[in-house]
């Protein structure tokens, strides 16, 4: 679902059901996912998307854990959830399951997701460009990767496959009207849980902006670009910061994914 479907289809729920008071994010997480949760999730679409050539991560072997939950609230009225299988707290490294789903319940859209990069903005400029404050920046209509960002991240062999004789590989806005040079990033927070009493877990301000390119064989990829101002960290609010990630995420099916 592209994700101004998914932001139209939210107003419209949002108009009959109401926008109601914030959940703990465990409280009405998708799949029956919990703190602790057993996820499987089957590499065979990985692998594809691997040879389509994605910059998508392998998941880990075996049964992962849940880890840690989160509630996305993005303006206008659209709610997402991620169920963590690595926090990237202490590597830089997230994986996750973005989840979209209707407000009775069904799964509307799985994303598996891999974080490719994480940047600090430590310029005035550059967190204007990054919360699209300045009017350019994260809301351009493409977004462009390089091949010398990645050299030291990804071995031979994937900048190859990724890359083919090329330098850079180009991103398309996908929100917005597709004419446009420039539409504001949605703005909204992430409420994270840790663990199944809440104490412990993270909140957050976000700027986020959804791009997409369609792979070699068909598929899509998406690049979503998060400019991410922590609030607090266990209750902590002298733990503030501001960075940004970027996160590779292909769509999986649900019966694909197996959460128990």
């Amino acid at each position: 679902m592209a994700w101004k479907d998914v932001f139209g289809y939210m107003r419209s729920m949002a108009a009959k059901k109401g926008v109601g008071a914030t959940e703990r994010p465990e409280e009405g997480a998708p799949l029956g996912a919990r703190i602790g949760s057993v996820v499987q999730v089957q590499r065979s679409p990985v692998i594809r998307a691997q040879a389509m050539g994605s910059l998508i991560a392998m998941p880990a072997d075996g049964d992962t854990r849940v880890l840690a939950l989160s509630q996305l609230r993005l303006e206008p009225d659209t709610e997402l959830y991620r169920l963590y299988l690595a926090t990237g707290d202490t590597d830089d490294h997230e994986v996750f399951l973005q989840v979209f789903g209707a407000h009775d319940g069904a799964v509307e859209e799985i994303l598996f997701c891999t974080q490719l990069a994480r940047i600090i903005p430590e310029t005035w400029d550059d967190q204007q460009a990054y919360t699209g404050a300045a009017g350019y920046g994260l809301g351009d209509q493409s977004y462009t990767l390089w091949r010398e960002q990645l050299a030291g991240q990804l071995d031979d062999a994937t900048l190859s496959t990724v890359f083919g004789d090329g330098d850079s590989i180009d991103y398309t806005r996908d929100a917005g009207a597709p004419g446009a040079a420039f539409y504001p990033p949605f703005r909204g927070s992430e409420t994270r849980i840790d663990d199944a009493e809440g104490k412990r877990g993270l909140r957050q301000e976000l700027y986020f902006m959804p791009y997409v390119r369609q792979l070699a064989g068909g598929g899509k990829e998406y690049l979503l670009i998060t400019t991410e101002i922590v609030e607090s960290v266990d209750g902590d609010e002298s733990k503030r910061g501001i960075h940004v990630d970027f996160v590779v995420g292909i769509p999986v099916e649900q019966e694909r994914v197996v959460v128990q």
